[in-house]
This record gives C-alpha cells, sequence and structure tokens, in this order.
C-alpha cells in the first residue's frame, strides 16, 4: 500500500529537505506518523503532543479531508491516498 505523505517546509529540515515521503505500508493515520517518526528523529515531537495525541496547532488531511473528522489517528488509509501537514498559521491584525 503506497501513502504519499506531503511534508510542510518548516519540517523539512527534519525529513532531509523532502516534501514528499513515501510510505508503503500504514493502514492508518497513527501508522504512518509513527513510521515516518522512526525514519526521521525528531518528528514526532512535531506533530504529537506528549499524550500520543495530534498537537493542537498540526492539522493533518488525508486526501481532502481532516483527519479530526475521520477518525483522528485511527482514520484508515487506503492505497494512493495523499496525507498532507499543514501547520496551523496564526496571526494578522
Amino acid at each position: 500500500m503506497a501513502i504519499t505523505v506531503k511534508i510542510p517546509a518548516p519540517l523539512r529540515p527534519l525529513t532531509q529537505n523532502l516534501s514528499e515521503v513515501a510510505l508503503e505500508s500504514a493502514a492508518t493515520v497513527g501508522a504512518a506518523v509513527e513510521e515516518l517518526s522512526r525514519r526521521y528523529p525528531g518528528l514526532r515531537e512535531r506533530l504529537l503532543d506528549d499524550k500520543g495525541g495530534l498537537r493542537r496547532y498540526v492539522n493533518l488531511f488525508r486526501n481532502d479531508q481532516d483527519v479530526r473528522s475521520a477518525g483522528g489517528l485511527e482514520a484508515k488509509l487506503s492505497d494512493g491516498d495523499r496525507l498532507s501537514v499543514v501547520p496551523a498559521i496564526a496571526g494578522g491584525r
């Protein structure tokens, strides 16, 4: 099962400057995060909080759907899915 994970620019130093990472086997979003964490040390701390949940300022999208509304880290992944890591942006006036 091939899953493509899109990595945002702020996290690319942790992934050897790769903008996309291919995962061959990840049945759930959580499994994908764990596989990324094994390959790229330091990434887990940026994505998950100390309780193992998704940090509130990090958004993960499976294709075009926010995983928070699709089962969170337990959301199922299928062959060909794209998982996008999107850091929340705050600011303005």
